[in-house]
């Protein structure tokens, strides 16, 4: 979550290449497991809209993940680097393994990294609320459920999965001006339990025998051309990037005591294409330019299986078979920098979204009033802001822009129960969300020794794609596996305002010591569908943390709290109080987010050249708590050596 968006309101992207793809969806989803935190060089996350650059959903921010670039020989001969990384944390018996090796020549480089982490069933903290606590769970035995006494309901049973992590990237310099890059990247998780549907009770008893996510796998292949020139009236810099991506992921769930396993599997093959340029007209200007083309393909398919006699038959899939979601764009930035005190930057960008999405067959299974949902939109943004130093001392930043989100197949097409006793059906009738906002920064630095960045910002979302009660040929419900189900759809149907606050703080006591600290407030209210405004469900409590760091010689300590702040209940969107289940009860027994904070200590030793030891002990106090609007309870006191 930032600044009140989420997932699909942000946007992921990985060496330049975008990771949302047309089934991104609005709930919290768990993508960027896929990406390997052991190959990262380093991360970028832009706070606020980033339309004009990254296109649709970009609303919130955007973050970005650059991994580790082959290194080429400095020398005329091979030079081989490698490094080798094992790990192991309590809190969830966590076991991990990675190697990575560099080969570099003259104009040649090849990197290879490799990971595999094994996590077991996580143990939440023990001083909390009682009402994460896991007291009980389902046991399947020869097709036959029983209810199981949780021997210590601090461990919450089924969340253990592990996954495994490739890539190989590859890098070619021609000469000074021309270089090729190739990066190769995959991701795959064994099947991992959907926690929060597993603690859903219907009455007195569980509601789920077994509720998870298939494997979820992740490829990327990414081919970048670089380009610099000298004379060219077009461009300094140019960069190509063509990219193919496939995901692949399922949801398995069957209900307690019932024969009647379902499972629903979606594949996306999403191919991509930029082109962008870099030119200075004059000492002061700069111009940047670029186009886009985007291609995303749907594949989804649902069959019921009777576990006890392996009989099975289609169902209705959660996503139109075949459908396709295209994005066709083009945008133009300048920068103006008449001396180093003053910078001016603006930008334009305008995108087409075209979706084709045939309804035919889950129409055989329920009867909607049409059998397409096709779509064909465009949406402009922009932006403009400023930079300006007055002195050594201060720095101002001002910006405004605007940004969109456009409908996607998960929007248009999709057919899912959201909650129990409601089900989310498709509708054709959509358009882009819009959102208009500002935000002003100051920094201030003095001597180097204490630096202060202050920065708050408005955003109003305008034409929200929010969930909605919805009617089929007149009819409010609707039987969906099973159930009678509330129908619901997305529907350009809210208007949001989000505002904010952020502020952070560092001290240099000495070479040696540093204190660091970041504190943010957002806040924030919707329409609900009869007018009234009601809280933003991705609006996050108040949150911070403060480190104290110490470094001399060989030696790194890092001792640190996080804290976040309570949503009370008339502070958490209805979507949220409707899911209980996830929180806990005040004094009235009404569910709500308490406050939370942690003790943490890192250290890390440099043995030799070529050996590092790190230990850290998270959550000293072993506080039981869970991030707001999460479905699992975080780590107790976890020790953590590799």
């Amino acid at each position: 979550m930032i600044r009140g968006f989420s997932t699909n309101r942000l946007l992921v992207s990985v060496d330049g290449v975008r990771m949302n793809n047309a089934i991104f969806r609005g709930g919290n989803l768990q993508n960027v497991i896929s990406i390997d935190p052991f190959s990262i060089q380093n991360t970028e996350i832009i706070l606020g809209a980033g339309s004009v650059i990254y296109g649709s959903d970009a609303i919130g921010g955007v973050m970005n993940f650059y991994t580790k670039k082959p290194e080429r020989s400095t020398a005329e001969n091979l030079q081989i680097k490698s490094n080798l990384l094992t790990r192991y944390a309590t809190a969830s018996n966590e076991k991990t393994g990675h190697v990575d090796v560099n080969l570099g020549w003259k104009k040649w480089a090849s990197y290879t990294s490799i990971s595999f982490t094994d996590f077991d069933d996580l143990t939440m903290g023990k001083y909390g609320p009682d009402d994460y606590l896991r007291t009980e769970y389902v046991k399947t035995v020869n097709g036959i459920d029983k209810i199981t006494q949780n021997s210590d309901s601090r461990v919450q049973k089924f969340t253990g999965y592990n996954q495994f992590n490739f890539l190989e990237k590859l890098h070619y310099q021609a000469d000074e001006t021309l270089g090729f890059d190739l990066g190769l990247h995959y991701s795959a998780t064994s099947e991992n339990p959907r926690y929060d549907r597993l603690i859903r009770y219907r009455e007195d008893e569980l509601r789920s025998a077994e509720w998870k996510y298939g494997p979820q796998r992740w490829f990327l292949g990414n081919f970048q051309l670089t380009k610099l020139s000298s004379n060219s009236n077009l461009y300094d810099k140019i960069k190509v990037t063509a990219a193919y991506q496939n995901f692949q992921e399922s949801r398995i769930d069957r209900n307690l005591y019932s024969e009647i396993r379902r499972e629903r599997d979606e594949k996306v093959d999403a191919v991509s294409a930029n082109l962008d340029f870099e030119k200075s007209i004059s000492e002061t200007s700069k111009i940047f330019y670029g186009f886009e083309y985007l291609f995303n393909k749907v594949y989804s398919s649902g069959i019921e299986t009777n576990i006890n006699t392996n009989d099975s038959e289609k169902i209705a899939s959660r996503y139109p078979d075949g459908s396709t979601w295209q994005s066709a764009a083009a945008y133009f930035s300048y920068k103006y920098k008449p001396n180093k005190k003053f910078t001016f930057q603006s930008g334009i960008r305008y995108n087409q979204i075209k979706i084709k999405a045939d309804l035919t067959d889950n129409n055989t299974f329920y009867n909607f009033p049409f059998n397409n949902a096709d779509l064909n939109t465009g949406a402009f943004t922009g932006t403009a802001g400023i930079s300006w130093l007055p002195n050594k001392v201060m720095q101002w930043k001002l910006n405004a822009s605007s940004a969109f989100r456009a409908p996607n197949i998960d929007d248009i097409g999709k057919v899912f129960d959201s909650e129990p006793g409601a089900v989310v059906v498709p509708n054709a009738n959509l358009k882009p969300e819009y959102a208009y906002g500002g935000e002003l920064g100051l920094t201030l630095n003095f001597d180097n020794i204490v630096s202060i960045d202050l920065a708050t910002y408005y955003t109003y979302l305008d034409n929200a794609l929010v969930r909605r009660d919805f009617t089929i040929n007149g009819e409010s419900q609707i039987l969906y596996d099973g159930e009678l189900s509330d129908v619901q759809a997305i529907q350009n149907a809210s208007k949001a305002w989000i505002y904010g606050f952020e502020a952070g703080a560092k001290i240099s006591f000495s070479k040696n010591l540093k204190l660091t600290s970041q504190y943010s407030i957002t806040g924030g209210t919707e329409e609900d569908s009869y007018g009234v405004e009601v809280p933003v469900r991705h609006v996050a409590p108040s949150f911070g943390n403060t480190h104290l760091s110490w470094q001399k010689n060989k030696l790194k300590c890092d001792a640190f709290v996080n804290y976040n702040g309570e949503l009370s209940y008339n502070q958490l969107a209805p979507s949220e109080i409707d899911k209980d289940f996830l929180y806990a009860k005040d004094d009235n027994g009404k569910p709500y987010s308490p406050s939370w904070y942690t003790l943490n200590f890192r250290s890390q030793y440099q043995l030799s050249e070529a050996l590092l030891v790190i230990a850290t002990l998270e959550n000293i106090t072993n506080q039981r708590y869970r991030t707001y609007s999460s479905g699992i309870a975080a780590p107790g006191i976890n020790l953590i050596l590799a």
